[in-house]
């Protein structure tokens, strides 16, 4: 469970990202957060990770308030969650096999574990023919499905999307989200994908937050993101 209670964040510059966020995303949850670009979306998903902090309030992951987590602590708040970017930020020297393994490098998990987890991971991406590509060598959809296997193969409890669709064709963008909601419900991951792309939202008939001007302006079940 993400729990944010009042959470403000002004920049130095004195720029409200966001203001009185109240919200709760329980256990199993997908949720689109939806708004114009500078509504406060990237914000909203930095919060959860603690690359930024608040200004004032709370939040919460499963009861633990994170801003009270010292410093030496935060990279293991950060395994339990998985990131996947509009820009992928995938290694191009690396194979895909290589890329996704990464996560488990850097826990020191055996050889073994690493190829088990990161075959099976790819299998559920659709991608394990692709294991020994590179980057260059993929299209844009295979691309973001790399950077999803890479955010998943660690099992984190929370997956972060932060428009991941942004520059994919209307197709592969439902394939991106159509893996993100069967992640969500095989692995009952809580999914939070961030996003201002009403097509994709309206079809897949989810949660929608809207932020506007740092706001929360709607929260709906299975709501619709109507754009002017």
């Amino acid at each position: 469970m993400i729990k944010f209670e009042s959470v403000n964040k002004k920049y130095h510059s004195g720029e409200t990202a966001l203001e009185d966020i109240s919200v709760t995303i329980e256990n199993g949850d997908f949720v689109f957060v939806v708004g114009t670009s500078g509504a406060g979306k990237s914000t909203l998903l930095k919060l959860i990770t603690r690359e930024i902090l608040p200004t004032s309030g709370h939040i919460y992951f499963n009861d633990q308030d994170i801003l009270k987590i010292p410093r030496s602590k935060v990279p293991i708040l950060r395994r339990r969650i998985g990131t996947v970017f509009q820009d992928f930020k995938l290694l191009l020297t690396k194979t895909v096999f290589e890329n996704v393994a990464v996560p488990l490098e850097v826990l020191s998990q055996k050889e073994s574990t690493i190829e088990r987890e990161v075959s099976t991971v790819l299998e559920k991406v659709g991608l394990l023919e692709k294991a020994n590509s590179f980057p260059l060598q993929l299209s844009g959809g295979e691309i973001q499905r790399t950077a999803i296997a890479r955010a998943i193969v660690s099992k984190p409890e929370i997956l972060l999307a932060d428009e991941p669709t942004g520059d994919l064709d209307p197709k592969n963008s439902l394939d991106i989200v159509r893996l993100l909601e069967k992640i969500n419900q095989d692995d009952k991951t809580i999914v939070i994908m961030a996003t201002h792309n009403a097509q994709v939202v309206n079809h897949f008939k989810k949660r929608v937050i809207v932020l506007d001007k740092g706001k929360i302006v709607k929260d709906e079940k299975e709501g619709k993101y109507e754009t002017s």
